[in-house]
């Protein structure tokens, strides 16, 4: 690398956030007017103490310290179909529930044995389980499949770096998700410096000026409603709501206010609940309370508009059946997947649940995936999205996905 290239390198490196990948998206059959929101758990959340087996006696002798007391006791989870039952930190989605919004798929996974947070993860974005040489993440193929509509803000990744799911060629938006995190190219003058040293390059400079477009348009849909913002937010500190749940609040006013984005990918860390990690409360109650407060008010904010978007809620592997010794649980296998939105067959918990005996585990441990991830994925595209088979190969390549999976979605 000369030494113009390698400025050009640090340059770029500065203005992450605003620089999409250069792209190009072909013509598809797929609706133009459904947008897919991705959410991802980073550090496998235990999905026994998320979508619980509360009719399981061996629930219970597993789990004798963080179990989630049965419906009707105090702290107790929230009944769902008499034999599954949610954590009470998402009460906020039970409406959802009642309203035929919100589904959950058990053990459900990747099938790739793996239980390091970095390959599963990385199989579970680049939607090829137990392939490294893959480039690309499927989040991003899918956008090859959808309309092109040449916005900026299409597809939107919110947080500090691109992830693996959004990498290849398609247009997408870098942000952070708060309009209170400037950038340098934020300001003015950094901004027309850049865009003049990239002026007379063919390929940096249609990257630097996209990406600057949806930087603005992104920090035009966020200053909107800053006093009630500011109102909420006071409630927020005086502990009538976490701040993090925050970001349904700010996703649904980008959703509303730009109809052209197609795709949306954020993640939340922390789930690696190894020690205390608790039934009702504690750790991962307080980590499960914004997310439920957050998603019910996304979808509350959307109103109508939220029949035109799903989202997909997964983590990259389950916790273990039985808690450890200190109280927590160590990595696993099967977890659930959770769908919620538009054209959803809500109200149901999906997947080929084998119990909790030590036959019906996981190499003695861990729930087995018994539906593969992508089949939940796969239903999702072709029923929400309408995208075609030939598409849909094209997002998963060698696989083909659970048919009876279709039933998720109201065709």
């Amino acid at each position: 690398m000369n030494r113009r290239e390698f400025l050009k390198a640090a340059a770029l490196a500065s203005v992450t956030y605003a620089l999409p990948f250069q792209g190009w998206a072909a013509e598809g059959q797929a609706n133009s007017n459904k947008k897919l929101l991705v959410i991802m758990l980073r550090g496998a959340v235990d999905g026994l103490n998320v979508v619980a087996p509360v009719g399981e006696g061996q629930y219970y002798s597993l789990r004798p310290n963080i179990a989630l007391p049965k419906p009707g006791q105090a702290g107790g989870a929230l009944n769902l179909d008499g034999h599954f039952a949610l954590n009470p930190a998402l009460s906020p989605l039970m409406d959802m529930w009642n309203n035929k919004r919100l589904s959950f798929i058990h053990s459900a996974g990747s099938p790739d044995p793996s239980r390091s947070h970095f390959d599963a993860q990385d199989y579970m974005e680049s939607g090829e389980p137990g392939i490294k040489t893959v480039s690309t993440g499927w989040l991003n193929r899918l956008l090859a499949q959808l309309p092109e509509n040449h916005s900026p803000v299409r597809a939107i990744n919110f947080g500090p770096t691109m992830p693996r799911i959004f990498a290849g060629n398609g247009n997408v938006a870098n942000v952070a998700l708060t309009k209170n995190n400037p950038l340098p190219t934020d300001r003015r003058e950094i901004a027309n410096y850049f865009g003049q040293l990239y002026s007379k390059d063919p390929v940096l400079a249609p990257i630097f000026a996209e990406g600057i477009a949806a930087r603005e348009e992104i920090n035009k849909d966020l200053a909107e409603g800053d006093q009630a913002d500011q109102m909420e937010q006071m409630a927020a500190n005086k502990g009538a709501r976490p701040p993090q749940a925050d970001f349904g609040k700010q996703l649904a006013k980008l959703l509303v206010k730009e109809p052209k984005t197609q795709v949306a990918f954020i993640a939340f860390g922390g789930w690696d609940t190894h020690v205390n990690q608790g039934a009702d409360k504690g750790q991962l109650a307080n980590k499960l309370t914004p997310l439920g407060i957050g998603l019910a008010d996304f979808y509350q904010r959307l109103g109508a508009d939220g029949d035109n978007v799903t989202t997909i809620v997964m983590s990259e592997f389950g916790r273990t059946a039985k808690e450890n010794g200190n109280k927590g649980t160590d990595h696993g296998h099967g977890n659930v997947m959770w769908v919620l939105g538009g054209n959803i067959a809500g109200g149901k918990v999906f997947g080929r649940w084998n119990g909790l005996s030590g036959n019906a585990l996981y190499e003695g441990r861990d729930v087995p995936v018994t539906t593969d991830f992508r089949s939940v994925i796969s239903a999702v595209l072709t029923g929400h999205l309408n995208i075609n088979d030939n598409a849909l190969a094209n997002v998963f390549p060698h696989f083909s996905p659970d048919r009876s999976l279709e039933n998720i979605l109201n065709a």
